[in-house]
């Protein structure tokens, strides 16, 4: 069941760009679609954490969480459906995901982490992809657009950086409701509450905030819980592919043989990130159990 989880939100949240560029099409722009999700992923997760009753942070924790909602989650949201509104959404996507890349550079630059043969070669291989990704990009490939997607992907990195200082007791579902609230209030007052005026804008918007947030959230903390964070963030690299099939289909979308290879190559670094944080985990369990698997912050969205 574990891996049904971790795929449901992988779909979920691979489904993003259509939803999206959906609500595009229905005369909703980038801030008003992103006010409104969040408002009410918000509602609904405030609903969940009434019901939990969950041990509330203290005042500096609070504090931190709301600024990564307010600064970082809204900066990254804002690029990231700013790009998707611009350039392919696959390629988007491709470009968003180089960022296991940088969290492990900006952790060896903290010092939180060493720099063995493993991640070095990670590193090099999602340096590869991304020039491969851009370098072939051809008209589709917006400067604009590029240069959004890869503001997410650093702003990001720089959000889970952050997020990873948190304590590991913090209740995931208090903390995103904290995060999405002041998302929702920082785009609301730089967007001026354009919020959808249509009902197929809100439909769509809707969609998008039940389906590709709160659901796909809720089915990562599930298989995170019964796979443990390593197996499930390993699954979660479907989330592009799911992204790169949906809207071929859709929309006609297609990566030249260059920009795939550069996508394998995006995603082979994450997997082999992702594998080294396994291992390392499996070394730390004592007497042949393993604790209690911390959520993996890295997903509390990822887009």
């Amino acid at each position: 069941m574990g891996v049904l989880w971790c795929l449901v939100s992988a779909l979920g949240f691979g489904l993003s760009p259509i939803f999206a560029k959906e609500a595009y099409a229905s005369g909703v722009s980038v801030t008003g679609m992103l006010t409104g999700r969040f408002v009410i992923a918000a509602v609904v997760l405030w609903l969940v954490v009434a019901w939990r009753r969950p041990a509330l942070p203290v005042a500096r924790v609070a504090l931190t969480a709301v600024g990564l909602g307010g600064v970082g989650y809204a900066v990254q949201a804002l690029c990231y459906f700013g790009a998707v509104a611009r350039i392919d959404a696959s390629l988007a996507a491709l470009l968003l995901y180089t960022y296991p890349a940088l969290v492990t550079a900006l952790a060896v630059g903290l010092r939180r982490e060493s720099l063995d043969r493993r991640k070095l070669a990670a590193l090099g291989c999602s340096a590869v992809g991304l020039v491969l990704l851009l370098g072939l990009g051809g008209s589709a490939a917006q400067l604009s657009g590029v240069l959004l997607a890869l503001g997410a992907a650093v702003a990001y990195s720089l959000y889970l950086t952050v997020a990873d200082g948190l304590p590991e007791n913090l209740d995931v579902y208090l903390l995103s409701a904290i995060v999405f609230t002041a998302a929702a209030v920082t785009l609301g007052v730089t967007g001026g509450l354009d919020l959808p005026a249509t009902a197929a804008g809100w439909a769509w918007t809707g969609l998008l905030s039940l389906v590709s947030t709160v659901l796909a959230m809720v089915a990562l903390f599930v298989g995170v819980r019964l796979l443990g964070a390593p197996t499930a963030a390993i699954l979660s690299c479907a989330e592009p592919v799911v992204t790169l099939v949906s809207t071929s289909l859709v929309y006609g979308e297609h990566l030249g043989a260059g920009q795939l290879a550069g996508g394998i190559a995006v995603l082979a670094a994450v997997l082999v990130l992702r594998l080294d944080l396994d291992l390392v985990r499996q070394r730390q369990l004592v007497g042949g159990h393993a604790p209690d698997a911390p959520v993996d912050r890295g997903h509390l969205d990822d887009r």
